[in-house]
């Protein structure tokens, strides 16, 4: 029955009334559901509960809030895929693919993807529920988590969580004690990560299969940010961003008439061709390249880019994407686009500027999450404390040092045959570049002898791309085939002779 309470609760009894602000560290609420996805009738559970971190020593240090979708009536658990969800940030709670992409609810927005009131959410006929079950993980600080204070009511030292490495290590714990909790350790097992989330699954791969001994079926990547590439200053970041220029461009339909009146999907190549073969050798010469390239080179990225050629050689062909942001409608509509979608408009104080004052598109999307997530966790999940939700949370500095998660995802792939990854991307995409991650799925592994194992899907929208309810529907059918294509189905995990 829809919404039943059952209410259990372990070691903690009660939500009661409390002079102190805290949250249980050890408990679950579980309430029954049904949905219709695909045509089809699910009946589900929702348990929403924390679930400690302990020290070396045994002592809780941390709790973290989660949510798991488990599929009811299902004969042989062992078959079903369980799937563990972060979001990234860092210290951006699991929000936003829980209640907007994969999950049983999806919030209340257009067709496009902008809010609409009533704020709340509606079934979700496209959740992936229906082929296996969701984990969504919140790390600490974000959502309800939070770090536990000791006896003399000391909080542990930041740098145990707020770190590339520290989060992984912290995290492939709380997922061994998770998994063994529910008792899935035969289940064919996946993770799926948003923008630093992709960071984050590609490390916990290998931490989960070397330091936990749990071994993968998929890793997805959505939107996935590459701290190998970020701030690096290097021409092969600035030039990665050209194709998205051209989307950007092509969508708010700035492009000379020989692109803009061709589909996107026609001249992204031709893009992505420049940016390799002409821009990058170009931007590495730097200051020392001879003026008759450098004005050719404007000349081509204005083309691709709809800035004016002034404009470029003003950056020294070095165009900041925020800039772009700035620039691109500037002398048409004065409007800014979106950082993270560039479908989306702002309006700035000023038109002047190198940058823009705000992200529309984080304000829209701030707009319709936060209502609808503290709503439905309340009232659809029964899970209730009064504790502030975070949406996005305090975990920095966050340590960047020793960022090994991209050759971490290899070598899990190379030590299991089993092991393969998705990548989604949005080609509106201005902060992770839908072109920055196939750069990084094509150095993931140089031998090339695993490539067969990479897929790569793009959509029409941005880092959010399921906010877009075509790609909504999309995206998640693209889940569901690779889901379908990684089990093993009783093949043995080797590498096969020639």
């Amino acid at each position: 029955m829809k919404n039943l309470f059952l209410a259990i609760f372990i070691f903690i009894t009660s939500f009661g009334v409390s002079q102190n602000l805290e949250l249980p560290v050890d408990t679950i609420v579980v309430t029954s559901h049904s949905a219709t996805i695909k045509n089809e009738s699910v009946s589900y559970t929702a348990t929403a509960g924390t679930q400690p971190v302990w020290n070396k020593k045994g002592e809780v240090i941390a709790s973290l809030y989660y949510t798991y979708y488990e599929r009811k009536n299902v004969s042989n658990k062992a078959n079903r895929p369980l799937i563990v969800s972060f979001n990234g940030g860092p210290g951006s709670a699991s929000v936003w693919m829980h209640i907007a992409y994969t999950g049983p609810k999806v919030l209340n927005l257009d067709d496009e993807g902008y809010p609409i009131q009533p704020y709340g959410v509606s079934d979700n006929p496209n959740s992936i529920l229906d082929v296996a079950d969701i984990v969504y993980v919140n790390p600490v600080n974000t959502a309800y988590s939070r770090m536990i204070p000791n006896k003399e009511g000391e909080l542990p030292k930041r740098e145990t969580f707020f770190g590339i490495n520290a989060d992984i290590s912290y995290l492939a714990e709380w997922i061994n004690t998770f998994v063994t909790r529910i008792n899935r350790w035969e289940s064919p097992k996946y993770l799926i990560g948003e923008s630093y989330g992709g960071t984050r699954v590609m490390g916990l791969a290998n931490e989960l299969q070397n330091k936990q001994w749990m071994y993968l079926n998929g890793v997805i990547l959505v939107s996935p940010a590459d701290y190998k590439l970020y701030n690096t200053n290097q021409p092969v970041y600035s030039a990665l961003n050209l194709p998205y220029f051209t989307a950007a461009a092509w969508y708010q339909k700035m492009l000379p008439n020989e692109l803009q009146e061709k589909d996107l999907t026609d001249i992204l190549p031709q893009a992505e061709k420049f940016a390799i073969h002409s821009l990058m050798p170009a931007l590495a010469k730097g200051g020392f390249i001879n003026e008759t390239e450098k004005l050719q080179i404007a000349k081509k990225m204005a083309f691709y880019s709809g800035l004016s050629e002034k404009s470029i050689l003003q950056n020294n062909l070095d165009v900041p994407t925020a800039f772009f942001w700035k620039e691109l409608l500037r002398d048409k509509t004065g409007h800014t686009i979106g950082r993270l979608d560039s479908r989306y408009l702002g309006l700035d104080k000023r038109e002047t500027g190198s940058s823009p004052d705000y992200s529309p598109e984080l304000m829209s999307w701030n707009h319709a999450f936060t209502p609808a997530i503290n709503y439905y966790i309340r009232k659809h999940l029964n899970f209730k404390t009064d504790i502030k939700y975070q949406v996005f949370g305090d975990v920095h500095p966050w340590d960047k040092r020793n960022d090994n998660t991209r050759d971490g995802l290899r070598q899990a792939m190379a030590q299991n045959p089993f092991l393969k990854v998705l990548i989604q991307s949005g080609y509106y995409d201005g902060a992770t570049t839908y072109f920055g991650a196939k750069y990084t799925m094509w150095q993931i592994d140089p031998s090339g002898k695993m490539k067969d194992r990479f897929t790569f899907k793009g959509y029409r929208s941005g880092h959010m791309m399921y906010l877009r309810n075509e790609d909504l529907i999309t995206a998640n059918n693209d889940l569901r085939a690779f889901i379908n294509n990684s089990l093993s189905k009783g093949k043995a995990a080797k590498y096969m002779k020639e």
